[in-house]
């Protein structure tokens, strides 16, 4: 039994990892395409803003429907709608001349799949893994989650260089249905479900937000990460720009990027899955996000020289390694402390400050960013999240000591 749980989870890993390397591929294509086709920072913007909009929207809904319905079916369903709307779209870029414009529309329709299939796989975790596995699974999972970002850009690099984007959009399609199939044949055993006739959404939100209200450590953390993601998340939509635009490099050198970043999130999620393990998960959450800010600083004091984007590079890989510093203990400690019944609607809520967040952070940045420079928005970033995390960290001492 204590060996059955690593079976289920690898299965169910392989074929997520399966799907990442295909989405995260289809990812770098659509955004390099709308990057290397116009040079816009709006519209990188606003491919930010589709990509995170279902998610404002939706994550109430997926939350709900997390805690009352099965997460694995879920799942399967969010995969395959993925892959189904990029083989769509290839199929149409392949009959006629799309504008670019158009490449949001699919970053809005993958959207919608992903905001329901993130909360389910994050709640179904803790359905077969045992409590105290909890931090190490969560390593294991970002590792090979990092695996996959790591690889996919270079494949969408490869591909989009070798092929017409149609085929590139074809390996989200096949990702989807090797994950959904390996998911498909792993048992997982059901959760405890609490009737939920005449309650409304309105109530089953609230019961969500009692999960923050009542671990007050908790709640702070998730409100200085929100805060923090006002900066940080708009510059996932800027680093294709700082690479062509500021650094004026190639499709090559924006995939190295993106492949640093997933090498520091690896390395830093094997630490964390099987060298370190935190006794202060939360204490450690917040190292990670002092070390994204100033990761974040310093990519933002670099001159526009080749060599500095090398030194970018490096300042990427350490940002992914803090990312997953902070991911990593946080998601373990949400999954041994919070009720499963209410686990789905607790993720869905992080999810759901995030893509208030970005939309929020990018109205601010994207104006600011067009008139100083993508560049110095990194140094603004950077500066904000550790005057947001340092008072934070304070606060969560006094509420240690208060307990």
């Amino acid at each position: 039994m204590k060996q059955n749980w690593k079976r289920k989870f690898f299965t169910i890993a392989a074929g997520q990892m399966a799907s990442l390397i295909g989405s995260s591929a289809v990812q770098f294509a659509l955004i390099w395409w709308i990057a290397s086709e116009t040079a816009s920072v709006t519209l990188m913007g606003l491919s930010g803003i589709v990509a995170f909009l279902p998610a404002a929207v939706l994550s109430p809904a997926a939350g709900i429907a997390a805690d009352h319905y099965s997460r694995k079916a879920i799942c399967i369903f969010s995969d395959l709608f993925i892959g189904a709307v990029a083989a769509a779209f290839a199929l149409l870029l392949w009959r006629f001349e799309l504008p670019v414009w158009t490449a949001l529309l699919i970053l809005f329709l993958r959207s919608v799949g992903n905001t329901f299939q993130q909360p389910a796989i994050q709640a179904l975790i803790p359905q077969f893994v045992p409590e105290d596995e909890l931090m190490r699974v969560g390593g294991w999972n970002q590792m090979m989650s990092s695996g996959s970002f790591l690889l996919g850009p270079a494949l969408g690099a490869v591909l989009y260089a070798a092929f017409p984007l149609p085929v590139v959009l074809l390996t989200d399609l096949i990702g989807a249905v090797l994950a959904s199939s390996l998911l498909a044949a792993v048992s997982i055993p059901p959760m405890r479900r609490v009737p939920h006739e005449k309650r409304g959404s309105l109530h089953e939100l609230r019961e969500g937000l009692t999960v923050f209200r009542e671990d007050r450590r908790l709640g702070l953390m998730i409100a200085a990460e929100t805060l923090s993601m006002i900066f940080i998340l708009p510059m996932a939509s800027f680093y294709p720009l700082m690479t062509s635009d500021y650094f004026h490099a190639s499709a090559w050198h924006g995939s190295a990027v993106e492949i640093a970043y997933a090498l520091g999130m690896m390395v830093a999620a094997f630490l964390m899955g099987s060298v370190i393990k935190p006794r202060r998960p939360l204490w450690a959450a917040y190292l990670g996000m002092l070390g994204m800010g100033a990761a974040c600083a310093v990519c933002g004091i670099l001159p526009p020289q080749m060599w500095a984007w090398y030194v970018f590079t490096l300042a990427c890989a350490l940002l992914g390694a803090f990312c997953n510093v902070h991911n990593v203990p946080l998601v373990a400690y949400m999954q041994a402390t919070i009720p499963g019944e209410k686990m789905g609607r607790a993720f869905a809520l992080t999810a759901l400050m995030s893509s208030i967040a970005l939309p929020l952070g990018l109205a601010v940045c994207t104006p600011i960013a067009e008139q100083i420079g993508v560049h110095r928005w990194f140094l603004i970033s950077g500066v904000g999240i550790c005057l947001i995390t340092v008072p934070a960290m304070v606060l969560h001492l006094r509420l240690e000591h208060q307990k």
